[in-house]
């Protein structure tokens, strides 16, 4: 058998794992929290709150969390020691992850997120999506409702 007969015989289908399990598509797991890490919890959280109107469920000098007034998943915030915020200056930085919020006046909302302490770095990747970093230094991004 070659090489790649032999990793064809060895490869499993997911679909078809499942359906012998006797699972469905529906998972088994459900998200409990996204946690940003961060140098300053209290402050992420101050900012954040803010931005999304939520309300401080918890908060301490190494961690906090917002609750999802929708019912949604929390958003909690950990201090990490030595953290740095990710890179977003270029088109290919290497961001490990970003929130995206929808706004209804993105003018308005651009505004209002400088002005709690966002920055706009000078890279823009979107015609509909205005990119905002935090003051962590987490790109973000607000995008019109009606786009």
């Amino acid at each position: 058998m070659t090489d790649v007969a032999a990793e064809q015989a060895t490869t499993v289908d997911p679909t078809r794992a499942a359906d012998q399990a006797g699972q469905d598509d529906t998972g088994f797991a459900r998200l409990a929290m996204v946690t940003i890490d961060c140098a300053d919890p209290v402050a992420l959280a101050a900012f954040y709150g803010e931005l999304l109107g939520w309300e401080t469920r918890h908060v301490d000098e190494r961690f906090a969390i917002l609750d999802n007034p929708e019912g949604g998943s929390p958003l909690g915030f950990g201090r990490v020691s030595g953290y740095r915020p990710e890179p977003w200056t270029e088109p290919d930085g290497g961001k490990h992850f970003h929130l995206d919020f929808y706004v209804d006046d993105l003018e308005a909302a651009t505004a209002r997120a400088l002005a709690l302490g966002a920055t706009e770095p000078t890279y823009q990747h979107g015609r509909t999506l205005k990119v905002l970093i935090d003051p962590a230094g987490h790109p973000f991004g607000l995008a019109p409702l009606d786009a």
